[in-house]
């Protein structure tokens, strides 16, 4: 049985494309303040960098031992489940969560799987790419009026409402949610299954870039374990066989 110490473990903060370093370096100490070690930026603008190194005071070691990537799906390749952080719904979406809600839900997840938890940059947000690859989205119900928090700010409230949960003492372990396909076995499906439309013709029919937002829409409901999408793969591989064969 898993241990609260290792749902710590597995929840990884991810930054993408922050354009101010203080942000990496607040938000590093904003993390350890609340337990948690795993930080993992993306296209940081400036880093490594002294103001974040002198924002993140006594959780410089968080900045020292960050994973640094080039891309969003490098960066996320080995998590099961991807939370982003956008303060608006967008069309054809996901669950959209509250803080308190999206904590809850993380913690069941990161029972037996790896999560990660991304924001975006601090003017932009998440680009539309990222977010059709969460399985959720969450906000911080702030005033609607003034809803503008600091990127820091924003990981410092996710990170508490993820402790508080985690410190309850009746936490059901027994509720855990299933072990998931990491993204890298879940992409790989929807790249087979894309292919194979588009070898059968089907997006002449249809918006092909539409139709695969809904789909993954539809397939990160589920949360296919490696099983499934081994099973999906396999009818794929069958389909192709059957109607591609010379």
């Amino acid at each position: 049985m898993n241990s609260k110490n290792e749902i710590f473990k597995n929840i990884t903060f991810v930054l993408s494309n922050t354009s101010h370093p203080g942000n990496i370096g607040s938000s590093a100490r904003a993390i350890k303040t609340m337990g948690f070690e795993n930080l993992t930026l993306i296209n940081p603008e400036k880093f490594p960098d002294t103001q974040a190194d002198a924002l993140a005071s006594g959780a410089k070691d968080l900045l020292e031992k960050a994973k640094v990537e080039n891309n969003f799906k490098t960066a996320i390749r080995d998590s099961q489940v991807v939370i982003g952080f956008t303060a608006r719904r967008r069309e054809l979406s996901q669950e959209h969560l509250s803080s308190v809600d999206i904590a809850n839900k993380a913690i069941s997840l990161a029972i037996d799987n790896n999560v990660a938890l991304l924001f975006g940059n601090e003017t932009s947000g998440l680009s539309n790419d990222e977010i059709q690859h969460c399985h959720y989205l969450g906000f911080i119900d702030a005033n609607p009026k003034y809803s503008s928090l600091n990127l820091s700010q924003a990981v410092q409230i996710i990170a508490y409402e993820l402790r508080k949960n985690i410190g309850i003492p009746q936490l059901d372990f027994d509720a855990r949610e299933k072990k998931i396909a990491t993204f890298k076995e879940q992409s790989g499906f929807y790249e087979h299954l894309e292919e194979t439309l588009k070898e059968l013709d089907f997006f002449d029919k249809v918006q092909g870039k539409r139709l695969m937002h809904r789909i993954r829409l539809m397939f990160n409901r589920i949360k296919m374990d490696e099983d499934e999408v081994n099973i999906f793969r396999g009818i794929l591989n069958q389909i192709h066989k059957k109607i591609f064969k010379d």
